[in-house]
């Protein structure tokens, strides 16, 4: 059986995700995976860890309303080239590459990311969707084929490294925040940590330089005290977890949580929200839970609300943790085993290649399809509004770069 995945394909967690789903289905004989990589962010050509055999380097499609726009002809193309029986997509926002697919007899699934109260009703386009949390589960049971795979990740890749404490003398917390500082929560956790009175050290991974001037006169601050560490760079999986003793991570909003998941495999005990889905990996002996403070929606009208932590609560935890370092250790312990016995992803997505075998191919509904292009349109008549009133702007710079 050959099986397409589309999705972006470069070190970001979205292709990571991708990539498990390639590992899963090809330890099956009886299964070959493509690679699809959409052309509207970024690409790893050259990579050796992205860029092999089975990848076509999708068309790069610039759209200011989907940064998942696919190129029609390739996309075809490598369909019929590689005679694609089903698509997994990962995160595909603009919905009309799934009618191509209807169109084609190929079936589908979706990997369930982002979605709002709008285009729920769009997803039965798909003949499957595989939701990885029970947050996602709760929203898709009307699906007339929803399956909860409960999320896993590479135990063998994310190793424990240490049982005892990476320093002796205090416990150290260890937060990752990637490219986006704001949803990931690392100026609630700054200014928690501002609040701290127990000797500790915080370390934060992150990809670009932390510069609003409120968030960079605490890090000084912390600077002078040698209570904090900044790294500034991309690093590939398994990433810096052995670094720190507990993974702190105050997020608002997540569609997985990749890291904690992670964090957890690598040993570290954790602390996360009280709030789904953060809370759905946190076990009593392994992590402890921020208390919310307020609950709000994203402007972009993303289904779920997200969620805000009590700094102060944060605060008192890691002052607690900070004073209980044998409960830090057993907290340690406990993470890994917790991960052997419920987050191997091998054992978790073992009923994958029988899933995807068994899809059935469900034609589409004139509703379904009316919805779908009803939502497309919108996005695009909004960018040829923008487009319209800025045009004058556009043809004075191209016109200028002919020169």
């Amino acid at each position: 059986m050959n099986v397409g995945v589309v999705s972006t394909w470069f070190e970001r967690g979205a292709a990571y995700v991708s990539k498990i789903f390639e590992e899963v289905l090809s330890s099956d004989e009886d299964i070959d995976v493509f690679i699809y990589a959409r052309g509207g962010e970024e690409y790893a050509k050259g990579n050796d860890k992205w860029d092999r055999e089975n990848v076509h380097w999708g068309k790069m499609m610039i759209s200011p309303f989907s940064s998942t726009v696919i190129h029609r002809s390739d996309f075809t193309k490598w369909i019929k080239e590689n005679k694609i029986e089903l698509i997994i997509f990962n995160e595909q926002h603009w919905f009309q590459p799934l009618l191509w697919c209807k169109e084609m007899g190929v079936k589908t699934v979706a990997y369930i990311d982002y979605y709002t109260e709008e285009t729920i009703p769009l997803y039965n386009i798909y003949d499957c969707v595989i939701c990885n949390t029970k947050r996602h589960y709760s929203a898709f049971q009307k699906h007339h084929n929803a399956v909860f795979l409960p999320w896993g990740t590479q135990v063998d890749l994310f190793k424990k490294t240490n049982s005892s404490l990476v320093n002796k003398n205090y416990v150290t917390f260890f937060h990752s925040c990637g490219w986006d500082t704001y949803r990931k929560g690392t100026d609630l956790l700054l200014q928690a940590f501002e609040k701290t009175k127990k000797q500790s050290k915080l370390i934060i991974h992150t990809q670009n330089e932390i510069t609003k001037p409120e968030l960079a006169e605490i890090i000084d601050k912390l600077r002078a005290k040698n209570k904090i560490e900044i790294v500034v760079k991309t690093v590939h999986a398994p990433g810096l977890f052995h670094l720190g003793d507990v993974y702190v991570y105050p997020s608002r909003l997540e569609g997985i949580g990749l890291t904690i998941v992670e964090a957890i495999s690598s040993g570290l005990g954790v602390v996360v929200p009280d709030n789904p889905p953060m809370n759905e990996f946190a076990y009593p002996s392994n992590s402890k839970l921020i208390n919310i403070d307020r609950l709000y929606s994203r402007s972009d009208g993303y289904y779920w609300p997200k969620c805000e932590i009590d700094i102060q609560h944060l605060a008192d935890i890691l002052d607690d943790l900070a004073e209980n370092k044998e409960q830090v250790m057993l907290m340690k312990e406990e993470s890994r085993k917790i991960a052997e016995e419920k987050l191997d992803v091998n054992k978790n997505f073992s009923s994958l290649h029988t899933i995807i075998k068994n899809v059935g191919f469900v034609s589409a509904t004139n509703q379904t399809v009316n919805l779908i292009n009803g939502y497309d349109n919108k996005g695009f008549k909004r960018f040829h509004k923008f487009y319209l009133a800025f045009y004058p702007v556009f043809n004075t710079i191209r016109n200028f770069s002919k020169k």
